[in-house]
């Protein structure tokens, strides 16, 4: 079809009659160098098999961090590798599909006049995944290897994600995720910055190790500290697809970090041409697996990590993952909800947050959300949300005790979560500012076009749910035990057994009940046990 085009086919026929309890899927990741299409198989009795996997080398990556905008003839160029994916689905009758472009879409200044002309024109709907969603969703690839992901991550464990646009490194300490962050430094970005150094070839490498040390100094004084990092997990597409192949040092789909060096001082030795037709990948793309390697093997040394481990998956794989778990065909092996609440549990630990008294804040708001379902008509996820809101209901104290609201918003959306999108993320930081401020009507609230008139009513629920929460803590004691709630035609009684004075409770609660009664039209009432 292309030249670029590398394509994998086991030669499965598709029963497209009496498919019963299974789905044909087709994943599209519109990538900052490389757009590639998955066909998958799911079902509860196989799980997820490949069936196509088609990939065509664009770089639109450049065009973005160089100039800001895609050009016109990458545009076309997209379309009409699309038109003919879009041709490819229709061939397998797929049930469904999905597209998802990253970085070099959701940098570029005209978005969303792009994501029209491709729809426009190859009927293909592109989403544009937040930085957060997009390693969530590759995270869930890694961990859709089952056990083995588990085993791993039992031991001081680093996932380095390496992209076109940045990297992200996610630190899991005795299974629990305890960091995430990204950093600007993927492969094509650092690409772009070399070449506008104007430098010879042989001073790339002491360039590019000067631009990677400076940002990972930062990332080990704030982060890793004293934790021992034993295990990397590499998601890349050039050293992923080298680990596993007998040449080069690296034979196994897990290597020791130090083979590494010895895998470098073989590219370094060898032309552009001659690593190519050793590893059997296109000329254009050696650069970039020289870069791969160097940010990686900087990455181990500076955690001392003995084993990498590069599991050769994609972000296909894990939207096929989270569309099997969505339709209930396939059953998570990892509590990833789990991963959203250890990542918030760790940015209040370091805005100096109290535990106990998140703790306290989210059971009562639970409580209360889910007395109120038939009323509030939310779900699971802004049950999630909610939680979330609870844990970082105060970060902003460790900036200003008088300015609270505010500062708490501006650290929750400076601050990546990961497993959100910036919409969710925007609705926390909206309801932990309005539990501590006066409410704002969505005309006044001036936002900027990310949130919908959905979103805005979200956020008045929960607001008002976490401000009759907050209330019934307001001495920060803990005063009450065992709260119970019960809605009553059109009051929401809330039994509480307190053996301490609660009149500072009572006596504060009157302005939050407005402004729960408001959003619910019920009436919350304290009812004290005697």
């Amino acid at each position: 079809m292309y030249s670029s085009e590398v394509r994998e086919r086991d030669g499965i026929e598709i029963d497209v009659k009496g498919k019963g309890n299974m789905k044909t899927f087709a994943a599209i990741d519109v990538g900052s160098y490389e757009l590639a299409m998955k066909i998958v198989e799911i079902s509860a009795k196989n799980g997820i098999k490949v069936i196509d996997h088609i990939r065509h080398r664009i770089d639109l990556g450049t065009d973005t961090f160089a100039k800001g905008k895609i050009s016109n003839e990458r545009v076309d160029e997209l379309c009409r590798v699309l038109r003919e994916y879009n041709e490819i689905m229709q061939s397998y009758k797929v049930d469904d599909y999905k597209a998802y472009g990253t970085s070099a879409i959701r940098e570029t200044e005209n978005t969303m006049i792009v994501l029209d002309q491709i729809a426009q024109r190859t009927g293909i709907t592109i989403e544009v995944l937040s930085n957060s969603e997009q390693r969530f969703l590759d995270y869930k690839s890694i961990a859709s290897g089952g056990d083995s992901f588990n085993r791993i991550i039992e031991k001081g464990t680093a996932i380095v994600d390496i992209g076109g646009g940045s990297i992200q490194i996610s630190l899991f300490d005795k299974d629990t995720l305890v960091t995430t962050q990204n950093m600007r430094m993927g492969v094509l970005r650092l690409q772009e910055q070399l070449g506008k150094l104007n430098i010879r070839p042989e001073q790339n490498e002491s360039m590019l190790d000067e631009i990677i040390s400076s940002q990972l100094a930062v990332f080990r004084k704030l982060y890793l500290k004293d934790r021992a990092i034993e295990n990397i997990i590499v998601v890349d597409d050039y050293i992923s697809a080298v680990v596993g192949k007998n040449v080069a040092g690296l034979e196994h789909t897990s290597v020791e970090a130090s083979a590494m060096d010895k895998f470098l001082e073989r590219v370094r030795a060898k032309s552009v041409q001659e690593v190519s037709r050793i590893l059997g990948m296109p000329e254009e793309n050696v650069p970039l697996l020289f870069i791969s390697g160097i940010l990686l093997n900087r990455v181990a040394k500076v955690m001392g990590a003995r084993m990498i481990w590069a599991p050769g998956v994609s972000l296909c794989d894990g939207m096929a993952y989270e569309y099997g778990e969505k339709h209930k065909l396939i059953k998570a092996n990892h509590d990833f909800e789990q991963d959203i609440i250890a990542c918030a549990q760790n940015i209040s630990k370091r805005y100096m947050g109290s535990r106990r008294r998140s703790e306290t804040l989210e059971q009562i708001a639970l409580t209360i959300y889910d007395s109120m379902k038939k009323v509030h008509g939310l779900g699971k996820r802004e049950r999630l949300l909610l939680r979330i809101a609870t844990l970082l209901h105060d970060c902003g104290k460790y900036i200003s005790l008088v300015n609270l609201g505010e500062c708490s918003y501006n650290i929750i959306m400076s601050t990546e979560i990961i497993g959100l999108s910036h919409v969710e993320r925007e609705i926390v930081a909206n309801v932990v500012k309005y539990n501590h401020m006066d409410f704002e009507y969505y005309e006044a609230m001036g936002t900027d076009g990310a949130l919908d008139k959905k979103d805005y009513l979200t956020i008045a629920k929960l607001t008002a749910i976490l401000k009759i929460a907050n209330g019934l803590d307001r001495s920060h004691k803990q005063k009450f035990r065992n709260i119970k709630t019960s809605l009553k035609e059109e009051q929401l009684i809330i039994t509480v057994d307190a053996s301490l004075d609660i009149t500072l409770e009572k006596g504060l609660f009157s302005k939050r009940a407005e402004f729960f009664e408001e959003v619910y039209s019920v009436r919350p009432v304290i009812r004290q046990k005697s």
